[in-house]
């Protein structure tokens, strides 16, 4: 039998390392960038086209390479970081396993320029799909400059794969803000297309999260700061006021390096236990400096998952941190140990000659066990009695509480509905207007023939919303409703960037929204099905909503943009409703073609069958 094991080539297997490093152009920018900040740069420049599909640029002011260093930066680990296995477990830098450059010029075509402050040459390489194409001294600035073109060029299934350029730039916007987070002191920039997304001086932490996320978020802030001999905690939580419903201002970075860790986002979800309103997330920016002993960042390729020595103690650490500081701002009840438990008693009155005693007239004569003219005698073995005068009109009083309550009569036989078609309901003017009750401001109970109808107040008006603009879209009559006043708002730049991909289709839809430059943007006018005193909220909303949306953008965009907008500008749970705005409600969800379920899929409303109540009271 022959020899059937071999070495791969290095071409082949450095296309196998690019698939676990470089997973899409973000996951270039990120190493490329980590390796200018290991390069000692204190100006680094990313300029981005396609998203970078066509280019990725980056250039740094670092140390720069000699011609020798540049050639062997190219090759499977190779490193300057690590020269024993003991300096595994004392890594402070960014990027320390030598695969990155290899993996990129394995999948792409790559430019390097490169020089050492001392010297008045540089080095230029050319490399395309791991084959050196040129390697010539070249006049070139100090410090580097990457130029990766045609990414995955000949690796066309994982090209195929790539999400559209907004979604693409959204990650590479995500990798520079949390690079930008963990080093505030570097000056970084970031271009697309010529344009301008980011260009961040270097400042302290707190200047540089409000650079990244907006002016407003300034107010938000409030500062952490513990130190103990196991590790440093310092940075900034949250008001609970200003949580949001989904992710995106919450980091953990440790020792400049930012991570993803669910336990200890546990850890801050409990400190914020009962001060946060229903489903929110505090926004978080978390900095751990602790000794490189005690953690393994060589987990996971991306060093985006880190392994603690000391975990749950660390933990604990966290939360009683996150704790003092909520407390320190008045955010949290205090408990003043010295007046626990006493009892507070008023002062009396100096002047007790302006206060009236209220009186109790009580009747001396009235005796309970007397029988009045219309109770049968009670002795004997006759034990029947008739109710009092007051007891009939007590009674009538209560039954006259649930007049109307019972459901109308519905004339002939119901038709039998499909398995695989919505039910249909009858509701009567009369049973909507004085029949339905809202219950725990969430759901609006009605009754139908059959028994109690539950309906879902929020998804039943997402349906009705969604209907209506799908309607507009249909029949493409945009009604916009101008503002008196338009109003003016930022995001920052991820949210900037996903909402002018969606312009068009909220254009569609009646919004009137125009770019105002610098992540900016003005709201002319709303559509008309809509009726809200703050378009900006709506907005807001309805950019959470659209990023956990599970359609594709460029499949159904308008379809997607109707949906999220519906949710985002639905009636909340918890809201209180007016009698006439339950049987509007009901009245408009039965008018929908689909009254059963909300855009999503979810359940709207449910029957309980008159038998199951029979049930209960047995």
């Amino acid at each position: 039998m022959p020899d059937i094991i071999q070495l791969l080539p290095d071409s082949v297997a450095n296309q196998i390392a690019a698939g676990e490093v470089i997973q899409r152009p973000a996951s270039v920018v990120k190493e490329l960038v980590e390796n200018a900040i290991d390069a000692g740069a204190t100006q680094i420049k990313v300029n981005i086209k396609d998203a970078g599909r066509t280019l990725i640029q980056i250039t740094d002011n670092g140390c720069g390479m000699s011609d020798t260093d540049a050639r062997m930066a190219f090759e499977r680990h190779a490193t300057s970081k690590i020269k024993s296995a003991s300096d595994i477990f004392a890594i402070r830098t960014m990027g320390f396993r030598g695969e990155a450059l290899a993996s990129i010029a394995a999948i792409a075509e790559v430019e390097l320029r490169t020089k050492e402050h001392d010297q008045d040459l540089g080095t230029f390489i050319h490399i395309s799909g791991s084959n050196i194409i040129a390697q010539e001294p070249v006049s070139c600035d100090s410090g580097t400059n990457f130029q990766i073109k045609n990414l995955f060029f000949n690796v066309p299934a994982r090209r195929k794969f790539l999400k559209s350029n907004p979604a693409e730039l959204k990650h590479i916007i995500n990798e520079i803000q949390r690079i930008a987070l963990a080093n505030s002191e570097i000056s970084i920039s970031l271009y697309h297309n010529g344009s301008a997304i980011y260009e961040l001086n270097g400042s302290n932490k707190r200047v540089r999260i409000v650079s990244i996320f907006g002016k407003n978020i300034n107010q938000n802030l409030i500062p952490i700061e513990t130190e103990t001999s196991l590790v440093k905690i310092s940075g900034f939580i949250g008001q609970p006021k200003h949580a949001r419903k989904m992710f995106g201002e919450q980091f953990f970075f440790v020792n400049q390096r930012y991570i993803k860790h669910p336990y200890f986002h546990r850890a801050i979800m409990q400190a914020y236990e009962k001060i946060l309103p229903p489903d929110a997330i505090p926004s978080y920016f978390i900095y751990f400096d602790m000794n490189p002993a005690d953690i393994d960042v060589n987990i996971h390729p991306t060093k985006t998952e880190i392994k603690f020595e000391n975990e749950q103690a660390v933990w604990q650490i966290l939360q009683a941190s996150v704790r003092e500081a909520l407390g320190k701002f008045n955010i949290v009840p205090s408990i003043d140990f010295d007046q626990a438990g006493s009892v507070d008693i008023p002062m009396p009155l100096r002047d007790y000659s302006d206060v009236q005693t209220p009186e109790i007239k009580v009747n001396p004569a009235y005796n309970p066990f007397e029988q009045t003219a219309s109770t049968k005698n009670y002795s004997g073995t006759d034990r029947s009695f008739a109710p009092t005068p007051t007891q009939r009109t007590n009674l009538s009083s209560w039954q006259s509480l649930y007049k109307g309550l019972e459901p109308p009569e519905y004339s002939g036989s119901q038709p039998e509905t499909p398995a695989d078609e919505p039910v249909q309901f009858r509701i009567e003017e009369q049973q909507t207007a004085k029949s339905s009750v809202q219950f725990k401001n969430k759901y609006i109970l009605t009754p139908v023939k059959s028994g109690l109808m539950v309906i879902d107040q929020k998804r039943a008006h997402e349906r009705i919303l969604y209907e209506r603009l799908m309607q507009v879209i249909e029949n493409h009559e945009v009604a916009s409703q101008q503002q008196l006043f338009p109003e003016t708002f930022e995001l920052n730049a991820s949210d900037a960037t996903l909402l002018t991909s969606i312009l068009p289709e909220l254009r569609a839809l009646g919004f009137d929204v125009r770019d105002f430059g610098k992540n900016s943007f003005i709201i002319n006018g709303t559509p008309g099905v809509l009726h809200t005193s703050s378009p900006v909220e709506i907005i807001e909303s309805l950019l959470e909503e659209f990023k956990n949306s599970p359609v594709n953008l460029q499949e159904k965009a308008r379809e997607t943009v109707a949906m999220s907008l519906a949710q985002a500008s639905s009636i909340q749970s918890g809201q209180a409703l007016k009698p006439a705005e339950i049987s509007e409600l009901i009245d408009n969800l039965f008018a929908c073609k689909t009254p059963n379920f909300s855009p999503k899929g979810k359940k709207i409303l449910s029957i309980m069958p008159l038998e199951d109540f029979e049930k209960l009271l047995k």
